[in-house]
């Protein structure tokens, strides 16, 4: 049976390139939010339904998240604009500590939008490319990376992830999954349960700690709403 995505608040955000469309999943407490981002320019999202199950589920986690869909995936600066517009509406709305996840391009897109961010302190890719992720190694020590690809990936070799995994520094985390491919969806629990537990795990340790200054609070964007009815290999 396919996963009915429901609980979100579908807006608009209006920029200078255009509007971005995005998906708000609120939680009670306002201080924690991950953003969501796919490897094209629908809801497109790996690992069987993997982001809006854990969207909703994370809110009991005090976490509110935002899937962002990109206006224009073959434009990697682009990307990185439309995610970093996703993040000035959850610092609008009190985000103090971010995570930020990617499949495919995505992973690339959040790379480089953690770096700009001061107020993001993990990153996830997932089967992410190599290309436009050499600023990975500025995110520590303020930002931890995880990065998960399976081993079967026929689009995007796991040696994509190791790339960028040797180019990160120290807090980071590289899990190959034998026999998933580039959408993860053989693993599809156990890719939910890996990013679940360390997206939780990260924000509530810079919620406590306080690790690295804050981002200044951009300001609050105009929008319009409408409601919306295998074992691994660690490294």
């Amino acid at each position: 049976m396919a996963y009915k995505e429901r609980g979100y608040e579908e807006r608009t955000l209006p920029t200078r390139r255009g509007e971005v469309a995005v998906r708000l999943y609120r939680a009670r407490e306002g201080a924690l939010g991950a953003v969501w981002v796919g490897g094209g320019g629908d809801w497109e999202t790996p690992a069987r339904d993997l982001y809006p199950r854990l969207c909703a589920q994370l809110r009991a986690e005090g976490i509110t998240s935002l899937r962002v869909r990109l206006r224009d995936p073959q434009s990697l600066p682009d990307s990185v604009a439309d995610v970093t517009t996703g993040i000035e509406l959850l610092e609008s709305l009190g985000a103090q500590a971010l995570a930020l996840v990617g499949h495919a391009l995505g992973g690339a897109v959040v790379i480089q939008a953690a770096v700009r961010n001061a107020a993001v302190r993990t990153v996830v890719t997932l089967a992410t490319q190599s290309y436009g992720t050499d600023p990975v190694a500025a995110l520590a020590p303020r930002c931890s990376i995880l990065l998960v690809h399976g081993e079967a990936d026929s689009v995007v070799p796991w040696e994509a992830s190791a790339r960028v995994y040797r180019l990160a520094r120290e807090p980071k985390r590289f899990v190959r999954i034998p026999g998933a491919g580039h959408t993860l969806d053989e693993a599809a629990e156990q890719v939910r349960t890996l990013v679940r537990d360390w997206i939780v795990a990260a924000l509530r340790s810079a919620r406590i700690v306080g690790a690295g200054p804050r981002a200044p609070a951009a300001p609050r964007p105009r929008h319009r709403k409408r409601p919306n009815a295998g074992k691994p290999r660690t490294r």
